[in-house]
């Protein structure tokens, strides 16, 4: 199996990595295509394939912020069943992450995650694809260290209709896996950089950073 970075729209693998996005997630998570043209060619942005036989049976993206020191996991799908794609692609951006982090002379801070809690919203089928499914998702996020922060977490539509979307949870792996809090303003550093690419922000999406505006610290929860 080969990991395999995506930075060009044009680049074959792509159309096989985002065909693979919309069978496994809801519409409101899936950027449009020709939208994915500029965060490909961010070199911040990186986009990473799983090819097995000439196939993409999985993929992840992510990104690492020098100035705070972390990591975020925008997604991983696992498109195929028996490969061992998860941990492979948990391993190789592991890998990449930890040499990042080398590169801007520390240790990796943490990495954050939005995490569905199919406890709340059952109707994420994901497509019928049994490994992407939200309660083992989440299992598998709790067994490499997840924490959720514990906050009432919305963020915007990627459709950059204004809509709000709930029934996710911001997890948190903390490197210090002993870690119970997190800085509040570190969260809100990283979602105000995140989602500064979608300019229409939902009402609910303001008041929860500004909640968070006035906190010193969240408390890392079990997921």
């Amino acid at each position: 199996m080969e990991f395999v970075r995506i930075q060009h729209i044009d680049n074959p693998l792509f159309a096989k990595m985002h065909r693979l996005m919309q069978e496994v997630f809801p519409p409101e998570e899936v950027l449009d295509y020709e939208l994915w043209r500029e965060p490909l060619e961010d070199p911040d942005i990186r986009v990473f394939v799983a090819v097995h036989e000439g196939e993409v049976v999985g993929t992840t993206e992510y990104r690492y912020y020098t100035d705070l020191n972390v990591a975020m996991t925008d997604f991983t799908i696992v498109g195929r069943e028996g490969l061992g794609v998860g941990r492979f692609l948990v391993r190789e951006r592991q890998k990449d992450l930890e040499a990042l982090a080398r590169a801007n002379g520390k240790e990796l801070y943490g990495m954050f995650a939005e995490i569905y809690d199919p406890y709340r919203v059952e109707e994420h089928a994901f497509g019928g694809i049994k490994p992407m499914d939200p309660f083992v998702r989440r299992e598998v996020l709790s067994h490499l260290g997840y924490k959720r922060t514990n906050i009432a977490y919305v963020h915007p539509s990627w459709q950059n209709d204004g809509e709000a979307v709930t029934g996710l949870d911001l997890g948190f792996m903390p490197a210090n896996e002993e870690q119970t809090t997190l800085e509040a303003d570190l969260i809100v550093s990283f979602l105000t950089r995140y989602y500064s690419v979608l300019p229409q922000k939902p009402q609910a999406w303001l008041d929860m950073v500004d909640s968070l505006s006035g906190k010193e610290t969240v408390e890392l929860l079990p997921i």
